[in-house]
Parts: C-alpha cells; sequence; structure tokens
C-alpha cells in the first residue's frame, strides 16, 4: 500500500503539489518530508532517531536470508562486513540478530538484535529456542539441540505466541565436544 498524499508548497514553481508521505527515511536527503506509517500501521525505524526504537545494523547479505532468518556477522575479506545465515555449525557462524523481511544476496540487510522476532512461525507458545544446525537461520526447541561435537548450543529465546519469539540472544554459546 502507498503511503497518503498531502499538499506541499513548491517554493520554487511557486504552486501547491501533491506528495507521497515518507515511509522509510536515507538520512538527510529527506529533512523537512513529512512521515507516513508503514502497511502495518507503524512509524518505519529508519525515520526515528537514535537511540529510540530497536537497535538495528545495516550490511549487506552474502546469501539470501529468509523473513526471521538468524544471522552472523562476518568479515568478508578486506575487512567488509556481511550478514550470512547462522547455523549451529561453529562458533563462527554463531547468530547476532535477526532480519524481519526476506533479502536477496547483495541487498543491504537490517539486522535486529534482542527485539520480537515477528518473522517467524509454527512456534510453541513459551517453548525456548535455540539456533539450528541443521537450517541455516532457523531456530528448534531444545529438544532438537545438536549434540555433534564441535558444533554449538546457542539459545536465542523464548516464544510469546506461534509467530513472536522474544529474542535474548545467548553470546556464549557453548561448544560441544
Amino acid at each position: 500500500m502507498a503511503a497518503n498524499k498531502y499538499l506541499s508548497w513548491d517554493s520554487t514553481l511557486k504552486r501547491m503539489k501533491e506528495v507521497f508521505g515518507l515511509v522509510v527515511s536515507t538520512g538527510a536527503p529527506d529533512a523537512n518530508k513529512i512521515v507516513a506509517l508503514d502497511s502495518t500501521g507503524k512509524l518505519d525505524p529508519s525515520v526515528l532517531p537514535i537511540g529510540v526504537g530497536a537497535t538495528t545494523v545495516v550490511l549487506p547479505a552474502s546469501e539470501n536470508l529468509a523473513a526471521g532468518a538468524y544471522v552472523n556477522m562476518f568479515d568478508s575479506g578486506g575487512g567488509v562486513m556481511k550478514f550470512r545465515n547462522a547455523d549451529a555449525s561453529s562458533f563462527a557462524k554463531r547468530a547476532m540478530g535477526f532480519v524481519l523481511v526476506a533479502v536477496t544476496s547483495g541487498a543491504n540487510a537490517t539486522v535486529y538484535s534482542n527485539e520480537i522476532n515477528t518473522g517467524v512461525s509454527g512456534l510453541t507458545p513459551g517453548g525456548d529456542y535455540f539456533l539450528s544446525s541443521v537450517t541455516p537461520g532457523a531456530v528448534v526447541l531444545a529438544a532438537s539441540v545438536t549434540t555433534t561435537a564441535g558444533q554449538i548450543v546457542q539459545r536465542l529465546g523464548s516464544a510469546v505466541s506461534a509467530t513472536e519469539l522474544l529474542t535474548d540472544i545467548d553470546e556464549s554459546p557453548i561448544e560441544l565436544s
């Protein structure tokens, strides 16, 4: 759904013109524009000042990321940081956050840390969820956690509902021997 339109005075042309409300901000170039709510009826985090709202990091994705996927930030070479799907195969691929929308390889991914992940489904309310060792970016219930030596056990959070995971990423996963 497109944002609502508003009338604005064009001081260059000296006349009124119709403009869309801004849903996503790119920063300073969008100064003095009217803000509109997104399709969920909320403000996009990009229009909020730093320190208000969710803590996010924006970096390129090195592979396709599904909505709700837990991701890992890594040095792709020469100090260039990127995001990839996290998995429990090793400490180097531990989860550091999640994406709420699908991202294609090469595109910028907005990654959230300890927030509610609404990009997941099929959860058991009240269940504790961990990083999957089988499906990159996915979560598993505690009963399905890996027991393979060299892999990690990393708690990601608890399900509030079938589609909401209250994320509280364990920053020190356990490496199995």
